[in-house]
C-alpha cells in the first residue's frame, strides 16, 4: 500500500488494559517508563517521522473496537497493543480484520518467552506486522515499520 506523500499520515496508537499501570508492573519485563513517558517517547518518533499520531489506552474491550471503528476512515493505520485481549480476543480480532488498513501488533515483553497462555495471539494474523520484547522500542520500530509501509 502506497500513500500520497504530499499528505501527513495519521496514526492511531492503542495501549490495552493494564498499560496505564506502566511503571508499577515488573520493570524487567515492561521497562521503567510510565504511560506517559512511552506516549512523549512515541509523540518524539512521530515528530522524527514526520506524522501525526492520536494516541488512547483504554482498559475496556468495548473501548478498543469502538475506537477501531470510529477512527477507521481518518487514520492511516494503527498500533496497537491489545495486552491480555491479545491471548483471546476474537471481538478485537474482528475489529482489526474489518477496519480495511494496516495494523502492527506491539508488545513491550517478549509474550513467547513466557506463561503458555501468552503464546498465543488471536490478532496477529490479521496485523501485518508483530514486534515484541523491546519494550517502549517495540512501539518505535513499529511506528517506523507502519510508516515505512504506507509510504511503500
Amino acid at each position: 500500500m502506497t500513500h500520497q506523500s504530499h499528505d501527513i499520515l495519521k496514526i492511531l496508537i492503542l495501549h490495552g488494559p493494564n498499560l496505564n499501570m506502566l511503571g508499577s508492573r515488573d520493570p524487567k519485563l515492561y521497562g521503567r517508563l510510565t504511560l506517559d513517558k512511552l506516549n512523549k517517547k512515541i509523540r518524539e518518533k512521530a515528530k522524527e517521522l514526520n506524522v501525526t499520531v492520536k494516541i488512547h489506552q483504554f482498559n475496556s474491550e468495548e473501548k478498543i473496537i469502538t475506537t477501531l471503528h470510529r477512527q477507521r476512515k481518518i487514520c492511516d493505520g494503527v498500533i496497537i497493543n491489545p495486552a491480555a485481549f491479545t491471548h483471546y480476543s476474537f471481538a478485537i480480532r474482528d475489529a482489526i480484520e474489518l477496519i480495511k488498513i494496516p495494523v502492527v501488533e506491539v508488545h513491550l515483553s517478549n509474550i513467547y518467552k513466557r506463561e503458555n497462555f501468552r503464546k498465543i495471539s488471536v490478532t496477529k494474523d490479521v496485523c501485518i506486522h508483530q514486534i515484541y520484547g523491546k519494550k517502549e522500542n517495540s512501539y518505535l520500530e513499529g511506528l517506523e515499520y507502519l510508516v515505512g509501509y504506507l509510504n511503500g
